[in-house]
């Protein structure tokens, strides 16, 4: 019975040009955001190798020396190149030449794919905390610029159709706590990202280094993740990561299309500053609202992002699939969130609003509707659905004569409801002016959440306590970070220094 062999072992030559010019160099395109997570995990893993007595103090401080100075150079200066392989590989071909044999020593018990993962962790928890703080950034403008305008009055719309009167104060606040969620649900990921797969090995741990909690401490991890297997692969939280920023922008991206609307002429409610614009090249009369169309299409870019890494992760597991895109992909979806998100805290901080152009909208339609439905079946005892009928077709026929809904009367009420159910109601005497003057529709809304002025600056007080938490915990969290890669460095440089005194 023969025996079947299979080719084991390292491949024997050079790696295929098509190998280099794809996955090579897709690969070392995404070198810059891992270059100093890179960096600064390998001098964890050489202080926890020392600290163990398992490498040499010599061979320590020379690993430290070179470390430090990797960390010095900028990624685009370091000598990363696709023809030796990936990111790790180039380190590994710059770290043999200069040290030799002395290289080896950081690679016992670490796969490469654990300084990667590290590395990624590294870079996406500060993009992350970034993110939220330029979330809190734009809920801040947001929330003055509606605090400017809790009584100027506008006709909000469903469906781009007028619907009730309401305020534009009360209208901005309805983006500011999507985004304060979103800022929240940002945070949770950072409590994902920031924890440790150091010491977690290939799958299931090393002989070597049988205590994860220094590289954990070192590098600045709240934890360990636990499951050593579940360490080196799992994803499921940078999906959550691209899910919330797409989250983030659709919000953004709702805000810029109303207000893209809204700055046209036929609207004139909102007007661009000039610095958000662009002016046409053939057509003299143009202010093109350009920063909107950027937040309306970076919505659907990360979208994308989103979903192509979804297709990319449903590999079998303990894959690198999913991982050696999510190296750029994560990284160019958050860059581009914190670019938008800023973008769009400066459209809003500068936006001049037209209460006279909405004022006038209002006074011409028919927002008062509703209100005038629910005051008959008060004052009437009619059901909703009669007085709906009765008062829908008033509004028709005022709108065929021209006449707008604050001067419908009750004769004319009385005349459909007769029609209608045989009976007038005893509304043709009655004073409706508080039921159609869109000013006194506003302020009787003063229930939590209303639109009345003094339920809109209670929202506006409570967010912004609920911002200036949030920057709080990004400030907190920030100098946590620089604290402890402030004392990893410290303690590469002291080992670096014994290295070259022993």
């Amino acid at each position: 019975m023969s025996t079947k062999r299979r080719l084991s072992g390292p491949p024997g030559g050079s790696a295929a040009r098509e190998l280099v010019e794809s996955g090579f160099t897709l690969e070392n395109a995404d070198a810059p955001f891992l270059h100093n997570g890179l960096n600064l995990a390998d001098m964890a893993h050489v202080l926890d190798l020392r600290r163990r007595d398992l490498i040499p103090e010599s061979a320590a401080g020379d690993l430290q020396r070179l470390l430090l100075e990797a960390y010095a150079t900028d990624a685009e200066d370091f000598p990363y190149d696709p023809q030796f392989g990936e990111p790790y590989n180039s380190r590994e071909r710059f770290f043999v030449e200069r040290l030799g044999d002395v290289a080896g020593w950081l690679h016992a018990g670490r796969p490469r794919r654990e300084a990667a993962r590290i590395a990624l962790r590294l870079y996406v928890r500060r993009q992350l905390l970034e993110l939220v703080g330029e979330v809190a950034s734009f809920a801040r403008h947001a929330t003055d610029l509606a605090s400017r305008h809790v009584d100027t009055l506008m006709p909000d719309q469903t469906y781009l159709q007028q619907a009730q009167p309401s305020t534009f104060g009360h209208y901005t606040m309805s983006f500011v706590y999507p985004a304060i969620r979103d800022a929240r649900r940002l945070l949770d990921a950072v409590d994902w990202v920031n924890r440790s797969p150091g010491g977690a090995g290939c799958v299931n741990g090393t002989r070597l280094l049988d205590d994860r909690a220094f590289i954990a401490a070192a590098l600045g991890f709240d934890d360990v993740i636990e499951h050593t297997r579940d360490a080196m692969w799992q994803i499921d939280g940078l999906i959550h990561v691209l899910a919330t920023a797409a989250s983030l922008l659709s919000t953004l991206s709702k805000l810029a299309e109303d207000l893209e609307i809204w700055s046209s002429t036929e609207f004139d409610f909102v007007d661009l500053d000039d610095g958000y614009t662009r002016a046409s090249i053939l057509m003299p009369q143009k202010r093109n609202p350009y920063s909107l169309s950027i937040v309306r299409g970076a919505s659907g870019v990360v979208i994308g992002r989103l979903t192509g890494f979804l297709a990319v992760a449903k590999s079998p597991s303990a894959r690198s699939d999913n991982l050696i895109f999510a190296y750029g992909e994560v990284p160019r979806a958050l860059d581009l969130s914190i670019r938008v998100t800023r973008l769009m805290s400066g459209v809003v901080r500068t936006l001049g609003v037209n209460a006279a152009r909405m004022a006038e909208e209002l006074d011409h339609g028919y927002t008062q509707a509703t209100d005038l439905c629910e005051f008959i079946v008060q004052a009437c005892g009619v059901d909703y659905r009669n007085a709906y009928v009765v008062v829908g077709k008033t509004v028709r026929e005022a709108s065929r004569l021209g006449i707008p809904g604050k001067d419908i009367t009750g004769a004319m009420l009385d005349a459909v409801a007769l029609a209608e159910t045989g009976l007038a109601w005893g509304l043709s005497d009655r004073d409706l002016s508080s039921v159609l003057e869109p000013r006194a529709i506003v302020d009787s809304r003063v229930g939590t959440g209303g639109a009345a002025p003094s339920a809109v600056e209670a929202m506006v007080t409570q967010c912004r306590q609920l911002i200036l938490d949030l920057e709080k915990t990004v400030r907190r969290r920030g100098q946590g970070l620089d604290d402890a890669e402030r004392l990893l460095l410290e303690q590469a440089r002291e080992m670096a220094a014994a290295g070259e005194d022993s």
